[in-house]
Order: C-alpha cells, then sequence, then structure tokens
C-alpha cells in the first residue's frame, strides 16, 4: 500500500532535519536542538516508516547505526558489524524486547541485571597474540576511523593482555567523566583555546 503524500512529505522533512543535526552534533561539533528533541524526531520517523513501509529507504537514518567516518582518519573495515543498541523508553518497549528475548531463547522467563548506562565513544581493539595491535571507532558499523595512536594514551586501555590466541577482538566504550571534561574545558579556556561542547549525557 502506498503512503499517502503527506505521510512522504513528512519522511522527507524528517530526514533532513535529522541530517541536518546529525551535522551539527558529529561534525560541526554544535548541536542545535537538545537529546529529547532529536529522538522526538528520530521516534517520529521510525513511526512512520513502521505504518508505510513503502517510505523506507536506505538512505533513511533509521537505517544507519552512526554516523560516516571523518576523513582525516584511515579507515578500517570491521570483521563483524558494530551494532548499536536499540533504546526504550515506554514500558511496552521492554515489555516487548522481553517477549522478543523469550521467544527467540525458546523459554519462559528471563533473569535480567540492569546498570546505569555510560554513553561514550564505542570502539573495538584488536589484540594479536596477547599484543594491542590497533584501535577503530563504530563509524558507520561496517567502516569506522584508526585511532590506534589515540588509545595508547588511555591508560585503563591494556598493551598487552594475558591471552595468546592470534587474535582477540574487545568491543567496548571509551567515556570520559564529566570532571574530567570540565577539568579539559578549564585548561582550554586557560590557554585561550577553544572549548567543547557539553556532553550530551553524564559520562560522554
Amino acid at each position: 500500500m502506498t503512503a499517502p503524500a503527506d505521510a512522504a512529505a513528512r519522511a522527507m522533512a524528517l530526514r533532513r532535519d535529522i541530517g541536518h543535526h546529525n551535522y551539527c552534533y558529529y561534525v560541526l561539533d554544535a548541536p542545535e536542538v537538545s537529546d529529547a528533541e532529536y529522538d522526538a524526531l528520530f521516534r517520529e520517523l521510525q513511526a512512520l516508516e513502521a505504518r508505510h513501509p513503502d517510505l523506507l529507504s536506505p538512505d533513511s537514518p533509521t537505517q544507519r547505526v552512526g554516523a560516516a567516518p571523518l576523513a582525516a582518519f584511515a579507515q578500517v573495515t570491521h570483521r563483524m558489524p558494530m551494532l548499536s543498541l536499540n533504546s526504550a523508553f515506554l514500558d511496552d518497549d521492554v515489555r516487548a524486547f522481553d517477549r522478543r528475548a523469550r521467544e527467540g531463547l525458546g523459554v519462559d522467563e528471563v533473569e535480567y541485571a540492569c546498570e546505569p548506562k555510560f554513553d561514550g565513544l564505542a570502539i573495538t581493539l584488536t589484540y594479536r597474540n596477547g599484543l594491542f595491535e590497533q584501535g577503530a571507532t563504530r563509524g558507520d558499523g561496517s567502516t569506522g576511523e584508526e585511532v590506534t595512536a589515540n588509545l595508547r594514551t588511555i591508560r585503563a586501555i591494556p598493551l598487552r593482555v594475558d591471552d595468546a590466541r592470534p587474535l582477540l577482538e574487545v568491543r567496548g566504550e571509551v567515556l570520559m567523566l564529566r570532571r574530567d571534561f570540565q577539568a579539559l574545558n578549564g585548561r582550554q579556556q586557560a590557554l585561550g583555546e577553544k572549548t567543547f561542547v557539553n556532553p550530551r549525557n553524564a559520562a560522554a
């Protein structure tokens, strides 16, 4: 069934607006809307595409895991895609996830462990024969940015692990605590340099 003209026009406008806000946030480091406003636009587009599948297109923001990698860094093709977690804002969203989990596992009940989520920069670390060889960002999920030298400065990341497997890949998130972010901006101000945009979350 073909979507009505007004729905198609709204979907096009939402894609344009979301693309603009992505560029402002990820490229210019100058967001123009709040997290809540951005999420509302994204969820509206998701709902439109769910109601009218013919509106779904490969270039839709809903089909992209993350921002495209920057050309300033060497590109790395991930061995396996780095997928993103889905968001759940309503009780019904959580119930639907639980139902899918139980059906997928073929069980009547699933036990969950919950904890606060740190929202940082998704990265992958490659260890070869126990030695840290390469680090890359998620990028668009298939191709990321090679940031090995940057990651070597993070003391929490071991340069050697007690694992002699020929190849070991570890995925996680790099984050900066708010107090460290504020200290960084303090140093920038003292040097008369540009300060950075406040992170979207407490530990981004």
